[in-house]
């Protein structure tokens, strides 16, 4: 899988390249999509679209493409790296200028779309009655205030999943003025004799796609959801812990800073949402 999508053109990853002027590698000037494909099926494609598009708008980037043409470039790169599970990712950032200037470019620059495909494995989800969860850890969310931007500018979120990755933990969720927002890379849902709660949306946590299927899949089947502020104390006080994300799914964390979450195992409310879930994507993405 080595096939990527630069500016109009297909090349083979190693040929790619940007100018060193491009707004992205200068000020991380740019948003990204991530879209999981499994069995060659975009996994809900439009959902991802529609983020891109609100991105870009927020960024002020001009949309390089109508919504039929990048429809046509997500299928065209998972098949020329393979098909079957893969995750797209796709970056717009606001081009390149002729000098580095912290100003829009006048008059504006044509903006830089790059997209690759990177092999994708099925999450805990797909086998509920083996899953054995994830840890994670706590720490306070010091991020800029639009985080609702899926923007390329990164670098905070990469070091809290850093934390994570040096201790065997999958996640670092982030609490600001004492209320759950996000983890650095996903959205937390916190259950509690047996009723679910999760951040509503707002400037501070991105509207993921996962997220908000989650949610959409919970009130389908009747299981309590709130959208609300949770508490650092309801964190910490849960029966079960869920991180949800395009990659991930719906992934149990069942260790919190070294602290059992209920049972330490993934509890009835996740496999119970697992079926549900799995059932859905099987039918959108033709899975056996």
């Amino acid at each position: 899988m080595n096939t990527v999508y630069l500016d109009g053109q297909f090349v083979d990853a190693a040929e790619a390249r940007i100018s060193p002027l491009d707004r992205g590698f200068l000020f991380a000037d740019g948003v990204y999509e991530v879209v999981p494909v499994f069995n060659g099926v975009p996994f809900r494609i439009e959902e991802h679209l529609q983020r891109l598009e609100r991105s870009m708008r927020e960024l002020q980037i001009d949309n390089p493409h109508p919504r039929e043409q990048w429809r046509a470039l997500c299928g065209e790169i998972v098949s020329r790296n393979g098909g079957g599970n893969v995750s797209i990712y796709v970056q717009v950032t606001r081009g390149t200028a002729a000098k580095r200037d912290h100003v829009f470019p006048v008059p504006a620059v044509p903006p830089t779309v790059f997209m690759s495909a990177s092999p994708l494995s099925l999450s805990p989800l797909h086998n509920p009655d083996s899953a054995v969860g994830a840890k994670a850890l706590t720490r306070e969310d010091n991020r800029w205030d639009r985080c609702d931007i899926k923007s390329v500018a990164l670098l905070p979120n990469i070091l809290f999943r850093q934390m994570a990755q040096v201790v065997g933990a999958a996640e670092v969720i982030l609490t600001r003025n004492g209320c759950v927002t996000e983890g650095s890379s996903t959205n937390v849902f916190v259950v509690k004799n047996g009723r679910i709660a999760t951040p509503p949306i707002s400037n501070r946590i991105l509207a993921g796609v996962t997220r908000n299927l989650t949610v959409e899949i919970c009130r389908q089947h009747g299981l309590p959801i709130e959208e609300r502020e949770v508490t650092k104390a309801e964190l910490e006080a849960a029966d079960e812990l869920w991180i949800t994300s395009s990659t991930k799914d719906v992934l149990p964390i069942v260790a919190l800073e070294g602290r059992a979450v209920g049972g330490g195992r993934p509890g009835p409310v996740w496999k119970e949402l697992a079926g549900y879930f799995l059932a859905y994507k099987r039918k959108i993405c033709n899975l056996g």
